[in-house]
C-alpha cells in the first residue's frame, strides 16, 4: 500500500515540501511506494518577490511567473483546480467534486487576497500579476502629482513590501526628471516599518524611506476612500493621483470551515514542527499564526515558509522511515529590501529570539540587489 502526502498549495512552502519529500522518500521504487500530491488552483505560479520590479518596470509580466504544472512530473503528481473542502479528522480534501485521501496532509495555502473599501476602484493591488501590472501602465504615463503607497490593514505578508515599493517608485520618478512634481506619501496602521524586527531595524528602514523624500504617515487606520481621496480613522484625508496599495489578507476561507482555525482566525501549529492539533496534518507558511516571546506573531513572508517547509518534509520522511522526527524551526529568516537605484538591504536573524528577536540588517549596496536577483534565477532553474 502507497503512502499517499497531500500538499496543498504550490507556493513556497508547498512546492519546496513536496521537492524535499521527492528527493527523500518519493524514488523509493516497490519497496515502499510514495504518491506525492500537490493542489493547485492557479495555472500562473507567480513569484511575488518580482512584483516590486515589475511594478516600476523592472520586469515585463511574463517574466515573473512560470505555467504551474511544470512542477509536475518525477513523483509528484498535480491537481489543478479549486479546494472545496478540507478534512484534517480524515485526512482528505476534495477538488472539482472528487475527494482525495491521504496518509500526511501540509497545507500551504497562504491567504486570500481580497480589495476593502473599494479600493480596487481607485487603485492598484502590487501584491497581484495584474495589479502591478496595471500600476507600471499608469506610472509610465504619469506626470507628476500625488502618488500614494497605502497599507490599509494588518497583518500583511512580506512586511517589507510597502516600503520597498514607495522606494523603488521614488527611484523611477527621481530618473524620469518628475521628482521635482511628485510627492510620494505611504500611509500605515502600523507604528513603524516592521516592528517585529525591533526599534533599531524599524528605525533603520524609516530612515531611509525618509531620506528619500517619501512622507511616511505611520498609525494611519483607513476607513473610506474616493477615487482621489482616502480617509483615516484619525480624522485626517490624502489626496492621490495614483494608487498602490496592500490587499486585505484573510485565512482562506475554505480552511475557516474547518477546526483547524484558532481564536484569531489562523491555523495555530505547534511552532517547531508545524504540526496542527491533527495527527500528521501540517501547516506551514502564511496561513500560520505563530505567536512570538513579545507577544506578535511571526510574520508572514515567505523565507519562513521555505524553512518550516523543509522541516515538515524531512519530519514527515523520517516517520515514513519509522524513524524519529528530529528537525525543527528555529524562527531564522532574511529577507531583502530594495531602496532603487540598484541598491538593496539585507536583514536576517532569529525571531525566536529571547525576550526579543535578535535581527540585523547589513549596510545597503549593489551586492544585494544582484544577491536577490540571482535568487530569482535561482528559483526559477531549481524548481521550474
Amino acid at each position: 500500500m502507497a503512502t499517499t502526502i497531500l500538499v496543498l498549495g504550490a507556493g513556497t512552502g508547498g512546492i519546496i515540501t513536496a521537492m524535499e519529500l521527492n528527493k527523500t522518500v518519493g524514488n523509493d521504487g516497490e519497496v515502499n511506494p510514495v504518491k506525492i500530491l500537490v493542489f493547485e488552483k492557479e495555472e500562473k505560479n507567480v513569484f511575488a518577490p518580482s512584483l516590486l520590479w515589475l511594478m516600476v518596470g523592472k520586469r515585463k509580466p511574463e517574466q515573473v511567473f512560470r505555467n504551474t504544472r511544470k512542477i509536475a512530473g518525477d513523483g509528484i503528481d498535480l491537481v489543478i483546480g479549486e479546494i472545496q473542502a478540507v478534512n484534517p479528522e480524515q485526512i482528505s480534501v476534495t477538488v472539482k467534486g472528487q475527494e482525495y485521501k491521504g496518509d500526511y496532509m501540509v497545507i500551504s495555502l497562504g491567504v486570500d487576497q481580497v480589495p476593502e473599501y473599494n479600493l480596487n476602484s481607485y487603485g492598484h493591488d502590487f501584491y497581484t500579476l495584474d495589479g502591478a501590472t496595471n500600476f507600471n501602465e499608469q506610472l509610465q504615463n504619469f506626470k507628476g502629482g500625488e502618488i500614494a503607497v497605502l497599507v490599509p490593514s494588518l497583518p500583511f505578508k512580506c512586511p517589507a513590501a510597502p516600503y520597498e515599493a514607495a522606494m523603488l517608485i521614488e527611484s523611477y520618478i527621481r530618473k524620469k526628471g518628475l521628482g521635482d512634481k511628485t510627492e510620494i506619501s505611504l500611509y500605515t496602521p502600523e507604528p513603524g516599518p516592521m516592528g517585529v524586527a525591533g526599534k533599531e531595524l524599524s528605525g533603520a528602514v524609516r530612515q531611509m524611506v525618509e531620506m528619500k523624500g517619501i512622507k511616511y504617515f505611520p498609525e494611519h487606520q483607513l476607513t473610506s476612500a474616493t477615487d482621489k481621496t482616502l480617509t483615516f480613522s484619525n480624522g485626517k484625508t490624502a489626496d492621490f493621483d495614483l494608487l498602490a496599495y496592500t490587499p486585505k489578507h484573510q485565512c482562506p476561507s475554505v480552511i475557516k470551515a474547518t477546526s483547524l482555525v484558532g481564536k484569531l482566525g489562523w491555523i495555530e501549529v505547534d511552532r517547531h514542527t508545524m504540526e496542527t492539533n491533527f495527527p500528521n496534518v501540517y501547516a506551514i507558511g502564511d496561513i500560520t499564526f505563530i505567536p512570538l516571546e513579545m507577544g506578535k506573531p511571526l510574520p508572514k513572508a515567505g523565507v519562513f515558509a521555505h524553512y518550516q517547509a523543509e522541516t515538515v518534509a524531512h519530519n514527515v520522511a523520517q516517520k515514513i522511515a519509522g524513524k524519529p522526527s528530529d528537525k525543527t524551526f528555529n524562527g531564522d529568516g532574511q529577507c531583502f529590501l530594495e531602496l532603487g537605484g540598484g541598491k538593496a538591504g539585507y536583514a536576517g536573524g532569529n525571531f525566536y529570539g529571547s525576550p526579543l528577536p535578535i535581527v540585523k540588517m547589513k549596510k545597503p549596496g549593489y551586492f544585494w540587489h544582484w544577491t536577490k536577483v540571482w535568487f530569482e534565477k535561482y528559483w526559477w532553474f531549481r524548481y521550474f
